[in-house]
């Protein structure tokens, strides 16, 4: 919302990110896609459908600690 409002009601950032009450690191985050992504996704349905009884916090700790994906489920803003 607040980048639609800078680009179309000419809003500064400043007054954009304030309105909406979002940071303006947040404002100007752009999520960094990496080949990993499909390979994580893939992992998680197997491991959901494979593991029914696990929660997220095991099959985070499956894919970062046994399969070594260092990267995997990062949140950002």
């Amino acid at each position: 919302m607040a980048q639609w409002a800078v680009a179309l009601r000419s809003a500064t950032i400043n007054l954009a990110c304030r309105a909406f009450g979002i940071s303006q690191t947040c404002y100007r985050y752009k999520a960094k896609l990496n080949e990993e992504n499909d390979a994580i996704a893939d992992w998680l349905v197997r491991l959901t459908n494979n593991q029914r009884n696990w929660g997220f916090g095991l099959c985070f700790l499956h894919l970062r600690n046994v399969k070594n994906f260092k990267g995997a489920v990062r949140i950002k803003c």
